[in-house]
């Protein structure tokens, strides 16, 4: 589909940019070497892994969706278990297959490829061993299966009884999230695929399967997947939104996008699922990295690493909506575009309370430069990902021309503000000038998106 959509060598420059850029960051392997230890190297590659496949693998949000909303092709499929001899699970057993066999050709293979590659031009110590990267291909499979089906497990679980599941979550993770300053920094190490990258084990190569193998069979055993059978009815909250915010330009777009993922059927699940749980890991990860290296300051990696997973959300509010649903109203993309990005700043009001929280807690004198860092990264990212992908992101940036632009223009930022933070907190406020960049890409985007949907039409 992917390849349809943008030309075959289109789709075929996302895999390669993944190769290149590794490549050379891979290069410097002996500069980083000086400031952490290849362990912690590795630590790095396996818990990114790890996150990819939390964030791919809320499979079990999936089947009321398809079944209740229009997916096209996805919809057929999903549909198919009741016209064709195939069950649900047999549907969904071959959808996790694929999505792992997909992810890895198009992740984890040309990140290994890449790093190979240098491995052999740039002296880099004990990754130079064949048998390393042969491993290390092994590992960072795992990890990213371990990440994936967990939480596939967490979502079935989820779709099963959602309040008392997103409670329990809430409350361990607030609890984790608060404990964190007091964690051994060893237990990162216990990550069982790490653990086989690091000491090959066979005892350790059987918990890696059991995580993966164990919450998977479980999940689709447990699938719960609703075919509705009878009419629906709602109470008109369209009304009552609309009636809170008043005149407000955008009220009816916010009230319509607040519907949209509240009836979605996963709901308040995409918050958790792709919000919460990987920001989550991603405090303990820098809380941990912190003991070890003092320099780095957790707050503000966290608020950067928030401010670029918080764009995610506009993948949400799009992710549904074309804008040929709304050719027939008096309206131009740009005001789509608009009434989108007010729905994001609305949903940013998650990441903002919580680094908030986090920020009183461990270094209030920390918390305006944090605010502001997190605001700034968070309104250029998303203005970068307007300006490319206009309203269909979870698309167009799977073409490889399109992914390394986005890549370009964001990389040597984040690269630069991690160094100014090992100077001070109140050093990164030198983002604040991405404002006006932001608002420049903003209004090129509204012109370039009015002038390119309206000549489809």
């Amino acid at each position: 589909m992917h390849s349809t959509i943008f030309g075959n060598s289109g789709f075929a420059l996302f895999p390669l940019f993944i190769f290149l850029f590794t490549f050379f960051v891979s290069l410097v392997l002996p500069i980083f070497r000086e400031i952490f230890s290849y362990a912690q190297i590795a630590l790095g590659m396996h818990y990114f892994f790890l996150l990819v496949g939390c964030m791919v693998g809320a499979f079990g949000l999936m089947g009321r969706e398809f079944m209740n909303r229009c997916f096209g092709q996805a919809s057929l499929i999903a549909y198919s278990s009741r016209t064709l001899p195939v069950s649900q699970r047999v549907i969904f057993a071959n959808f996790l297959v694929k999505d792992v066999v997909y992810y890895f050709v198009l992740y984890v293979l040309p990140f290994i490829a890449g790093f190979a590659l240098a491995a052999e031009l740039v002296p880099s110590g004990s990754f130079r061993l064949p048998g390393t990267l042969l491993s290390l291909l092994l590992t960072l499979s795992l990890s990213f299966m371990i990440g994936l089906s967990l939480v596939f497990f967490l979502s079935t679980v989820y779709a099963h009884s959602g309040k008392l599941f997103i409670s329990g979550l809430l409350a361990v993770t607030v609890f984790l999230l608060f404990i964190s300053g007091n964690l051994d920094s060893e237990l990162l190490y216990s990550l069982p695929s790490l653990s086989i990258f690091l000491a090959p084990s066979e005892n350790q190569l059987m918990l890696s399967l059991l995580l993966i193998t164990v919450p998977s069979a479980l999940s689709l055993i447990f699938l719960k997947v609703d075919f509705p059978q009878a009419k629906k009815s709602f109470p008109n909250s369209f009304s009552k939104i609309c009636g809170y915010l008043g005149s407000y330009r955008y009220a009816a777009f916010i009230a319509k996008d607040s519907l949209d993922l509240k009836r979605s059927e996963g709901g308040f699940g995409k918050i958790v699922f792709s919000f919460l749980l990987p920001m989550a890991l991603i405090w303990l990860l820098l809380s941990a990295l912190g003991e070890i290296i003092p320099i780095l300051n957790t707050l503000t990696l966290f608020s950067l690493i928030l401010g670029v997973l918080s764009s995610s959300m506009y993948n949400w509010l799009t992710e549904y909506d074309i804008f040929a649903s709304y050719v027939f109203f008096p309206l131009k993309v740009s005001d789509m575009i608009k009434s989108k990005l007010n729905s994001y700043f609305i949903l940013n009001l998650i990441p903002f309370a919580l680094l908030t929280l986090l920020a009183l807690k461990k270094e209030p004198a920390a918390l305006l430069p944090s605010l502001l860092l997190y605001i700034s990264i968070s309104v250029y990212i998303v203005s970068i990902l307007v300006y490319l992908t206009g309203l269909s992101p979870s698309i167009n940036l799977y073409n490889g021309k399109t992914f390394a632009i986005y890549a370009l223009s964001i990389i040597p930022i984040l690269l630069i503000s991690i160094i100014l933070s090992m100077f001070g907190p109140y050093y990164v406020l030198v983002d604040l000038l991405l404002i006006p960049l932001t608002v420049y890409f903003l209004g090129q985007s509204y012109r370039k998106w009015d002038r390119i949907e309206n000549s489809l039409f």
